[in-house]
């Protein structure tokens, strides 16, 4: 082998040497510590596996209690509903009310045989405002029952117009914004003057008489009322229109479920008193 060869390989085998020289000692034990990291890991991993099945654990658990405490409530809320259906209110408010009755009439049997006044022994247990209140209901109840029969017409219209105005159900938020908007409006022209009280309290002074309305007051024509409240007028007299048609229906209701008799309802009304005087006659000639 010639001589710059051997040095060529010479030189290639001391950087070999140096490389090798180089080398740090500590990396044989970090391969080494790689096992210790991993098992590390892999127990943590172990415990977060057990934490979590413990967990599962208890959600089921209360999962369970959850499940059996409503089969509990659901068996208890089903036999109370079960005695209720079976339970006949009708016949249960009849023996309440036989039972008040019956203690009624005891407490009275032994006031009178004790000489007392029972009247006056049981406003023992009333107020006064209870007295009052019971005696004005029991003034209300019978008037009322007076009340029932048909009389003539314009007392029929005025418990159709008590009925109405019971039921009637003013709108007082669009009263306000109404009353608002007038005052202002009033007091803008300078018909109305706001004056302030010594204690405070505003006062609406009308000056020249035009704010509060009269007899020969025209401003009510420029009133529109709104759409809910129209709507609330033609539902009130459809409601009194299907009625008056009910009642009509049931006085003609008995006579149209047999043959038809009758061309017009005058001449229903005439058969209907030819019926009444000889039916009875008829009968008791056939039965003689």
């Amino acid at each position: 082998m010639p001589p710059a060869k051997k040095r060529k390989t010479r030189a290639t085998a001391e950087p070999a040497e140096a490389v090798e020289a180089a080398t740090p000692p500590e990396a044989a034990p970090v391969q080494e510590e790689a096992p210790a990291h991993e098992e590390s890991s892999v127990a943590a991993t172990s415990d977060e596996a057990a934490a979590k099945a413990k967990e599962r654990a208890e959600r089921f658990r209360a999962l369970q209690e959850r499940a059996k405490t409503g089969a509990k409530k659901n068996l208890k809320e089903a036999t109370l509903e079960s005695q209720r259906l079976a339970t006949d209110p009708n016949l249960l408010t009849s023996l309440n009310r036989k039972s008040a009755i019956a203690q009624h009439n005891l407490m009275k049997a032994d006031a009178e045989a004790s000489g007392e006044d029972f009247e006056r022994k049981r406003a023992w247990d009333w107020t006064i405002d209870e007295s009052e209140r019971w005696d004005k209901r029991i003034k209300k109840k019978g008037a009322h029952r007076d009340d029932q029969a048909f009389q003539d017409y314009r007392q029929d219209s005025r418990k159709v117009y008590k009925r109405q105005i019971r039921d009637l159900r003013p709108d007082m938020e669009h009263y306000e914004k109404e009353k608002m908007a007038a005052v202002e409006k009033a007091a803008a022209s300078g018909g109305l003057e706001i004056v302030e009280t010594d204690d405070g309290e505003l006062v609406a002074v009308d000056k020249d008489g035009t704010f509060y309305s009269t007899a020969d007051s025209t401003g009510f024509v420029d009133n529109k009322p709104p759409k809910d409240a129209v709507d609330r007028l033609v539902k009130d007299l459809q409601q009194a229109e299907d009625a008056r048609l009910k009642k009509r229906r049931e006085r003609m209701g008995a006579a149209e479920d047999g043959d038809v008799t009758y061309i017009n309802e005058k001449n229903k009304q005439f058969n209907s008193k030819l019926n009444r005087f000889y039916n009875k006659a008829l009968h008791g000639r056939d039965s003689g």
